[in-house]
């Protein structure tokens, strides 16, 4: 999921982060899923830590992609399976699932355009990308970039449509279905 210093701080604080981070919003991840062109049975959380994205919609086949070992064994403890693994080189097979979701985790991925392009790669046509963020614009935003960098965390954060552009660029179709604080950008893959 993240650059080396960052895995250290999720290794550390596995097994109180479902304490302190609120559940992933199954209203908000279902909209960005329903944008694909067809119903997904499998979707892959990128960066998913403990599954909280996963555990939010259970009506799919999830498995978290992440580098930390704690947080995975986290997401093992409550049912969801995953991988360890890089976010800009997924252990996935071309075109082979239908989700991928990236929540509260892209602003620790240290090389964020090819994660993207990796998600990209991974997801079959008509599948769709579905990336929850921060707005570092905002004053909200502005006060988590600062206690992230605070505590030692590597953290670039992208406001929604400088987000949107990197999806455009690597060949998705955009749309940004929720904005404020936390947002939401979506992109399909085209058939």
């Amino acid at each position: 999921m993240t650059g080396s210093s960052d895995v250290r701080h999720f290794d550390i604080f596995a097994g109180f982060y479902d304490l302190f981070m609120p559940k992933a919003d199954p209203d908000v991840l279902s909209r960005g899923l329903a944008l694909a062109e067809h119903e997904g049975t499998t979707g892959l959380d990128v960066g998913g830590g403990t599954g909280r994205a996963a555990r939010a919609i259970p009506d799919m086949d999830w498995t978290v992609v992440d580098a930390s070992g704690g947080m995975l064994a986290e997401a093992a403890a409550a049912g969801i399976p995953g991988v360890r693994g890089d976010a800009a080189r997924l252990p996935v097979v071309d075109e082979s699932v239908e989700a991928v979701t990236i929540v509260d985790a892209l602003h620790h991925i240290g090389r964020s355009r090819e994660a993207i392009a990796e998600a990209v790669r991974v997801l079959a046509p008509g599948g769709v990308l579905v990336i929850r963020e921060f707005d570092p614009t905002t004053i909200r935003g502005r006060a988590l970039v600062a206690g992230e960098h605070l505590i030692g965390f590597d953290s670039t954060f992208f406001g929604p449509d400088e987000l949107a552009g990197m999806l455009d660029d690597a060949g998705l179709q955009v749309s940004v279905p929720e904005r404020g604080f936390g947002y939401t950008v979506a992109g399909v893959k085209p058939q």
